[in-house]
């Protein structure tokens, strides 16, 4: 990989994404061990941390990979397995 590749994907992780873009991005490189996220499940989490999502212009939900991936995949890993299922 070159290097420029490298800071091209960094630049795209760090960007704001809608919710179906970055739920599509964290299920695609979680490892198979660890909950798979939905949209339901993404937005009880946005409801619960409020404060991660100030950013945007409050017309849309805003995500991003560099700042919620690891908050997401904690916050999953807590959940009640019959709520990660739906």
């Amino acid at each position: 990989m070159v290097y420029y590749e490298i800071d091209e994907k960094l630049k795209e992780n760090e960007g704001l994404v809608k919710l179906s873009d970055f739920k599509d991005s964290y299920n695609s490189t979680i490892p198979e061990r660890f909950p798979q996220a939905s949209t339901t499940l993404l937005k009880q989490f946005k409801n619960t941390h409020p404060s991660l999502f100030k950013e945007g212009d409050g017309k849309e939900e805003h995500w991003s990979v560099v700042k919620h991936r690891k908050k997401v995949m904690d916050w999953l890993t807590t959940q009640d397995r019959a709520e990660v299922s739906k």
